[in-house]
């Protein structure tokens, strides 16, 4: 079985950092996108930000220029560097992963989600 484990969550205040990260383990064959989704009590689960295998990028526009995604292939492992970090990013985290397992059968995943708290 596939499993994506998240980590990096936690308090920061406002204009901190924080980075999260999040490791794809099992019978994995190939990743092809791997990316951050964030929601809170009163809005959809929506994207932050996502990275192709051929490490293109995309971004919401809420987080241009503030945050990075990146990814280490060789570990699986895909990185939210989060910058200049403002109370609405406040949310819980998830992690994202578009993979082929060892099957062949290409499917979603999804990590259990992090916490991420911007208060002074």
């Amino acid at each position: 079985q596939v499993q994506l484990v998240e980590s990096g969550g936690g308090l920061v205040q406002p204009g901190g950092s924080l980075r999260l990260s999040c490791a794809a383990s099992g019978s994995i064959r190939s990743i092809n996108t791997m990316g951050w989704y964030r929601q809170t009590p009163d809005k959809e689960r929506g994207l932050v930000a996502v990275i192709y295998s051929d490490y293109s990028t995309n971004y919401a526009d809420s987080v241009k220029d503030r945050f990075t995604i990146s990814r280490d292939s060789a570990k699986n492992t895909v990185y939210l560097h989060m910058n200049s970090v403002k109370p609405e990013d406040t949310a819980v985290y998830y992690c994202y992963a578009d993979l082929r397992d060892t099957s062949y059968k290409r499917s979603d995943y999804w990590g259990q989600g992090t916490q991420v708290t911007v208060s002074s």
